[in-house]
């Protein structure tokens, strides 16, 4: 990011020094308008594009709630870092649908509803590890994985979650940063943490 032009790595989280100690008030202010205009953003594509209302995409993923938290509030922490936002949220959405599919394979949909719980929470165990092995932990995508089976709404989707749940990391990652580097910085790191001095 240093051999790009400042205007450019600036917004990308670069900074030659360590960005100064905001006030708390500071901090707050940019957690609350950046949660509410990224979520705003999310619900506004989804909830008002026609693409997506005729393919009964959700208004919002559920998760991406907490994810505002760790990305607007929280935007220092491991977790936050956009190969854990974009990766985790993929990784989850993958396994939760795939293990849904798996138990739609049963042969009733009587039968399906009866151990939706079990498909929850093996899908929710399994992304949990997957993140884990692929570094790309982010604790709200555990709740990804869980809605693709649990969720009847997002479970008729099918494949198509996959590109709702990548649509939507890409607008909260934009989001987030634009609004967390006008005063603050995001990322502290893309893709892993630099080594210390």
């Amino acid at each position: 990011l240093a051999r790009l032009p400042r205007w450019i790595s600036h917004w990308l989280g670069y900074r030659t020094s360590p960005a100064p100690k905001r006030p708390d008030y500071i901090i707050w202010i940019w957690s609350f308008i950046g949660a509410f205009g990224g979520l705003s953003i999310l619900q506004a594509i989804f909830g008002q594009s026609h693409y997506f209302i005729q393919r009964n995409a959700p208004s919002i993923v559920a998760s991406y709630g907490a994810s505002a938290v760790l990305c607007y509030g929280a935007i220092e922490a491991p977790l936050a870092q956009p190969r854990a936002l974009m990766g985790g949220h993929f990784i989850s959405a993958l396994t939760g649908v795939c293990i849904t599919k798996l138990f739609g394979l049963l042969p009733t949909e009587q039968r399906l509803d009866q151990l939706r719980w079990l498909a929850g929470s093996l899908s929710s165990a399994t992304a949990i590890v997957l993140m884990q092995m692929t570094s790309t932990t982010h604790p709200p995508a555990g709740a990804t994985a869980l809605i693709a089976a649990v969720d009847p709404e997002i479970y008729v989707m099918g494949w198509y979650y996959l590109p709702v749940v990548l649509l939507s990391s890409t607008i909260v990652l934009v989001s987030a940063l634009i609004v967390n580097n006008i005063q603050r910085r995001y990322p502290v790191f893309w893709f892993a943490p630099s080594p210390p001095a």
